[in-house]
């Protein structure tokens, strides 16, 4: 997995997005087993289209069904708005893409609050704060929640 070179292209399509799940928690705190990038965007039509855009450079692929699964760079403007939360596949690894977080309402105030991080290849990009991942966890039904995941937060903010 290439996370530097999908904040990079993110961040050199302007996507408004901010780093959340365990790619955030094993950047930040401790190494984790993850399989995919979460990204959560700005959902405005003008973030969803640079995000498109950013995605198509990633050459990255999804489909509604596995009939129309297909590289996002044939897909119609637009489709983004589609659904709520993506799975797609590209050759830098997995992203999912989310419109909305469970537990947490107000994108704007998530990226005021959010840890302004550098990776160690130079590229910049921005993690929910601890506290936004904390309510993102407690949020899940109790068989998603990551314990061991809450309970390390909860330690970091002496909860």
């Amino acid at each position: 997995m290439n996370v530097e070179h999908i904040f990079h292209v993110c961040n050199q399509h302007q996507v408004a997005y901010l780093l959340i799940g365990g790619m955030n928690f094993m950047l930040r705190h401790e190494p984790v087993l993850t399989f995919d990038v979460d990204l959560w965007i700005d959902d405005t039509d003008e973030n969803r289209m640079r995000c498109e855009q950013a995605l198509a450079a990633l050459d990255a692929e999804w489909g509604q069904t596995d009939a129309d699964w297909e590289p996002v760079a044939r897909k119609a403007p637009g489709w983004l708005a589609l659904q709520g939360v993506y799975s797609l596949h590209s050759p830098h690894g997995a992203i999912d893409i989310f419109r909305a977080v469970q537990g947490l309402d107000d994108w704007s105030a998530s990226r005021k609050s959010a840890i302004h991080e550098t990776t160690t290849g130079g590229v910049v990009y921005y993690g929910i704060s601890d506290d936004d991942m904390l309510r993102c966890q407690l949020a899940l039904d109790p068989p998603l929640q990551k314990i061991s995941r809450i309970q390390s937060l909860q330690a970091k903010l002496k909860l």
